[in-house]
C-alpha cells in the first residue's frame, strides 16, 4: 500500500509539472523566441559590461532563459556590425572594478576593429575603483574613440592587485593536518594549507605574472591614447584622482553624466539615430544569418574545470560551466566523420582538473591531427594545468597576451581530520584489507611513510607523463620543459617568448590560423559542434517528460494560431539549422 500510495503521489506531482511546469517554460521560450524588432537606418548599439562575462555561452539547454552573455558570442556579434551598414556607433557602460584580462585583451580587439570599419565607440565609466585586475577595465575604457566618466567619480585605476588567505595556523590551532605533495615548488594552489605566507617560489611566480599583465595593459593603454609608456606609469600610479583630475591629466576624454555620453553617441550616429541594446541586435542578426553548405572549420568549446564523464547528469538549469571529457571528446570524434569540417578550433578556458580526464580529451585532439584536421587552440581567460595539458598536442596555440597558461605540475593529497574531530568528542576510525595503500584517502590518519612514499611515486609519474606530452606536442627538449614547468603560470606574453604558445591572438586569428594550416581560401563557415541540447530535450531530462510531448504540446498551438506556440516552433526549426551546421558564429588534480 505504502508503494502504492507512492507511486500515486508521484503521477500527481508529474501531472504538476507538466501542467503547470511545462507551459510556464514554453511560454518563457517563446518570450525569447519572439523575434527581435528590424535594426533602424542609423543605430547605436548599447552594451553593458557591468553584469560580467563568461569565456563562452552557458552549455546548460535552459540558460536561454537567463545567464552572463560570453566573450565569444559578444566578438561574434561585433564583427557582424562591421560589416552592418545600419550601425553607426557603439555605446558601452564600463564596470567599476576589475575585468578578466584576457576577456578584456579580446573585447579591446574588437572595439578596435568596429572603429577601424568606421564605427564610432563611446564608453562610460561611473569610476574605476581598486579590484584587482581594474587596470585591463582601464584598457577596455581607452580604445574607445571617447571616454567618459560621471561627475565626481574616482579614477583608482593604480596598478594591479592580489590577495591569499593562508590557512596553516587555524589548522594548526584546530589539529587539521594537511597531507599534500605537489610538482613542483611553483604548484602553489596548495600553499596556503601549508604555509602561513607566502614561498620565495610563490611569490616569485605571482608578482612575475601580475606584472606581465599590468605591463601589457599599460603598453596597450599608451598605445591607444597615444602616449609614452613610462610617463603614463607614472601619472597612473600618483593618482588615485577625481575624473575631473583625470581629464586633465589627458586619461580620460570627458567628464559627464551616462546619459550625456549616450547622447554623443546619438549624435555621432546621425540625424535620426536610434539606441538598440546590444541584446535585441545579437538576437536580429543571430536569426538573420545565413545558412552556408560546403567546408568548414569545427568549433569546439571548453570552459571551467575538467572532468571525467557527461553533462548529461547535470542539471539543465544550471549556468555553471564545466567541461566533461565524454563530451568534448565526442565533439572531436563527431567533427572527424564530417567531411565537410577540414580544420578545428578548440576554444579552451580552464584552471584545470582531473589528469584522467585532460588524458582523454588530448586523445581525441590527437585523433583529429591523424585524420588530417588541424586542430587551433584559442585560450581564453586561462588555459592551464589541466587546460594547458588538453592543448599542449595542438597543431598551433593562441593565446591573448594577459592568459593565463602553463602551470605545467600537479597536486594531490587531502586534510587528515582525525585530531581536529576528536577535540569535539567525535571519533574516526577506520578498516581496511588489502595493502596498506587502501587507506591512504582516509579522513581520520595522517599518512604513513610507506603511504606518502606511494603517493609521491604516483605523483613522478603524472608529472613526468605531462612533461612529455609538452616535450612532444610544442617540439621541445624534455630537459627544457622541466625549466620552465613546475607548476609555474605563465601570461600569454610570457608564453609565446618560452615557446609554450605559437602565437598571440584572439578567437578569430585562431580561425585565421586554421584556414591557413587547412589550406582554405575566402570567407568559411564556422561550424559549432557539440553544446547545449534543445530545450526540449533538456525539458525531458529536468521532468522525466518525452520531448517528443513537449513538442507536441507547441505543435498544437501553432495549428490553432497561438503566436506563442509559433515563435516556439519558430525556434525550434532555428535550433534545427544550427544543429545542422548552419553557422552559429561569424565568418587526479592537475588544478
Amino acid at each position: 500500500m505504502k508503494q502504492f500510495l507512492l507511486t500515486v503521489a508521484g503521477v500527481f506531482v508529474g501531472l504538476a509539472l507538466f501542467l503547470i511546469g511545462i507551459p510556464f517554460l514554453l511560454i518563457a521560450l517563446a518570450a525569447g523566441a519572439a523575434a527581435p524588432p528590424a535594426t533602424p537606418a542609423h543605430a547605436v548599439i548599447s552594451m553593458d559590461l557591468r553584469q560580467g562575462m563568461s569565456d563562452q555561452d552557458s552549455m546548460a539547454a535552459l540558460a536561454v532563459l537567463g545567464g552572463r552573455p560570453s566573450v565569444i558570442s559578444t566578438i561574434d556579434t561585433l564583427r557582424r556590425a562591421e560589416k552592418d551598414d545600419k550601425v553607426e556607433a557603439l555605446f558601452v557602460r564600463l564596470p567599476e572594478g576589475g575585468m578578466t584580462p584576457a576577456s578584456a585583451d579580446e573585447l579591446r580587439g574588437a572595439f578596435k576593429r568596429l572603429r577601424a570599419a568606421g564605427k564610432k565607440v563611446i564608453i562610460h565609466s561611473q569610476g574605476l575603483y581598486p579590484s584587482g585586475q581594474v587596470a585591463s577595465t582601464y584598457m577596455v575604457g581607452a580604445s574607445a574613440d571617447e571616454l567618459w566618466m560621471q561627475p565626481g567619480a574616482a579614477f583608482q585605476a593604480t596598478g594591479v592587485f592580489s590577495e591569499e588567505i593562508f590557512l596553516k595556523r587555524l589548522f594548526d590551532k584546530y589539529g587539521v593536518k594537511p597531507q599534500f605533495a605537489q610538482r613542483a615548488e611553483y604548484k602553489t594552489a596548495i600553499n596556503p594549507y601549508l604555509h602561513d605566507d607566502y614561498t620565495p617560489a610563490h611569490r616569485e611566480s605571482q608578482l612575475s605574472w601580475m606584472g606581465s599583465i599590468y605591463e601589457s595593459a599599460l603598453a596597450a593603454v599608451a598605445a591607444d591614447r597615444k602616449k609614452d609608456a613610462a610617463d603614463l606609469r607614472r601619472v597612473i600610479e600618483a593618482g588615485p584622482y577625481m575624473a575631473d583630475d583625470a581629464l586633465a591629466l589627458g586619461l580620460i576624454d570627458k567628464v559627464g553624466q551616462v546619459k550625456e555620453a549616450e547622447t554623443a553617441a546619438l549624435k555621432a550616429a546621425g540625424k535620426g539615430a536610434v539606441v538598440v541594446s546590444f541584446e535585441d541586435y545579437a538576437a536580429r542578426v543571430r536569426r538573420n544569418a545565413p545558412t552556408l553548405g560546403g567546408p568548414a572549420i569545427a568549433v569546439i568549446g571548453a570552459e571551467g574545470p575538467i572532468m571525467t564523464g557527461t553533462g548529461e547528469r547535470g542539471s539543465p538549469f544550471s549556468t555553471d560551466q564545466v567541461i566533461y571529457s565524454d563530451d568534448v571528446s565526442k565533439s572531436f570524434y563527431d567533427a572527424i566523420k564530417d567531411d565537410d569540417v577540414k580544420a578545428i578550433v578548440f576554444r579552451v578556458s580552464s584552471p584545470g582538473g582531473s589528469d584522467t580526464a585532460s588524458e582523454q580529451i588530448l586523445a581525441a585532439v590527437r585523433a583529429a591531427k591523424a585524420a588530417g584536421k588541424p586542430v587551433v587552440v584559442s585560450m581564453g581567460a586561462y588555459a592551464a594545468s589541466g587546460g594547458y595539458w588538453i592543448s599542449s598536442e595542438a597543431s598551433s596555440i593562441l593565446s591573448q597576451p594577459s592568459t593565463l597558461t602553463g602551470s605545467i605540475g600537479i597536486y594531490g593529497g587531502k586534510f587528515a581530520v582525525g585530531d581536529a574531530l576528536g577535540r569535539f568528542g567525535v571519533d574516526a576510525r577506520q578498516l581496511q584489507i588489502g595493502g596498506d595503500y587502501a587507506g591512504t584517502y582516509s579522513a581520520g590518519e595522517e599518512w604513513t611513510p610507506a603511504q606518502r612514499a606511494a603517493f609521491e611515486r604516483w605523483m613522478d609519474n603524472t608529472y613526468e607523463g605531462f612533461i612529455e606530452r609538452v616535450s612532444r606536442g610544442r617540439k621541445l627538449p624534455a630537459d627544457r620543459v622541466r625549466e620552465i614547468a613546475k607548476g609555474r603560470v605563465w601570461t600569454g606574453a610570457q608564453a609565446k617568448d618560452l615557446g609554450l604558445v605559437d602565437q598571440i591572438g584572439g578567437f578569430y586569428d585562431a580561425v585565421e590560423q586554421a584556414k591557413t594550416l587547412a589550406k582554405m581560401k575566402g570567407d568559411v563557415r564556422l561550424k559549432r559542434v557539440g553544446g547545449p541540447k534543445s530545450p526540449f530535450e533538456a525539458l525531458e531530462r529536468a521532468f522525466g517528460v518525452s520531448a517528443e510531448s513537449a513538442r507536441a504540446v507547441a505543435a498544437a498551438g501553432w495549428l490553432l494560431g497561438d503566436p506563442n506556440a509559433k515563435a516556439i516552433m519558430d525556434e525550434m526549426m532555428d535550433a534545427r539549422l544550427r544543429s545542422q551546421g548552419a553557422n552559429v558564429l561569424a565568418p587526479r588534480m592537475v588544478d
